[in-house]
């Protein structure tokens, strides 16, 4: 299956809550999107693996997404070594995204700076005929998307972009809220974090409105990109 967007996260919960409405209105444009979490969110303080990945499959779901995969990595120890690269290279090989969009290079959780690092060196080894790897016992054709961007989580960049998001922003909070384990429950008698503050939510929608802001509307999504030059067809297609 050939996708438009890949999206890589490293726990389930990542693109929920950072890029999931910009899939959304991708899958309502009649694009194909997927998501590959790295991680089953092993090391998180509530919940289980097997929470998390039926929480992702709904979550997945309310997106529209097409597929929805899990590389099993260990939560807060894989490496950017050969050994977990070429599980990326593999999904980049298997479903040729035109964009995949990734973790932000610095971030509050470790993993999502090393995440972030690792998707990107893996969508260049892709593109490298010489790198040589298999799916379902036939060889893989090398494979480079042709851009990889970046999803604001909980630091703060000046944004390349933004994505405006009015239009779905009760969709993507249905998708976050899909995650029940890890977000305010006064029923829980789980330890408290960040997460599960009651105010946690609102702080992710005040950050989506004031991404918004900047472009004049309601909610917006933003975005780094590694390409500091973007090409138009015409001027007013900046907005």
């Amino acid at each position: 299956m050939k996708l438009d967007i890949l999206a890589f996260g490293a726990h389930p919960d990542d693109i929920e809550l950072s890029c999931a409405g910009t899939l959304i209105k991708a899958v309502k444009a009649g694009k194909k999107v997927g998501i590959v979490d790295l991680t089953e969110g092993q090391l998180g303080t509530r919940g289980s693996a097997e929470i998390r990945l039926k929480e992702a499959a709904n979550a997945a779901k309310i997106i529209g997404a097409s597929v929805r995969d899990n590389l099993g990595m260990m939560d807060g120890y894989f490496t950017n070594d050969k050994e977990h690269r070429i599980k990326l290279i593999q999904k980049i090989r298997q479903y040729k995204p035109e964009i995949v969009v990734a973790n932000v290079p610095l971030d509050r959780h470790p993993d999502h700076g090393r995440a972030s690092q690792m998707v990107t060196e893996a969508c260049f080894y892709s593109g490298l005929v010489k790198i040589e790897t298999e799916w379902e016992g036939k060889k893989q054709e090398a494979f480079r998307p042709a851009r990889i961007f970046y999803y604001m989580q909980h630091f703060s960049y000046d944004f390349s972009f933004v994505v405006d998001t009015s239009d779905v922003i009760e969709q993507k909070y249905e998708a976050i809220k899909a995650f029940k384990s890890q977000f305010h429950d006064p029923n829980s008698k789980e330890p408290e974090t960040v997460l599960t503050s009651p105010q946690f939510i609102e702080h992710v929608k005040q950050r989506d409105a004031q991404m918004g802001y900047a472009i004049g509307v309601k909610y917006a999504e933003g975005f780094l990109s590694q390409r500091k030059i973007f090409g138009v067809n015409n001027i007013f297609d900046i907005k």
